[in-house]
């Protein structure tokens, strides 16, 4: 179990690989699966209006976040 936990982790290291941009991509795709899941397991929520506002929300979470790191990266050097 340790060895998938490490390949898992060096592959995510690899991926993002410290770009903003990747980092807030797989921010982004993370956030749409679980907003779609918690809104359809909270709310009750047909899957399609789930998936509509679990997609919406996300993607400007998705671009604040990457202007905040990219501000972080800036200012930390």
């Amino acid at each position: 179990m340790i060895e998938l936990r490490v390949g898992i982790y060096n592959l995510l290291k690899r991926i993002i690989g410290g770009s903003s941009l990747m980092l807030a991509v797989v921010y982004t795709l993370g956030h749409i699966l679980i907003a779609v899941i918690c809104n359809t397991l909270i709310t009750g929520a047909a899957l399609e209006l789930a998936a509509l506002d679990a997609v919406i929300e996300p993607i400007i979470n998705g671009v604040w976040f990457y202007a905040l790191h990219r501000g972080y990266k800036h200012f930390r050097s």
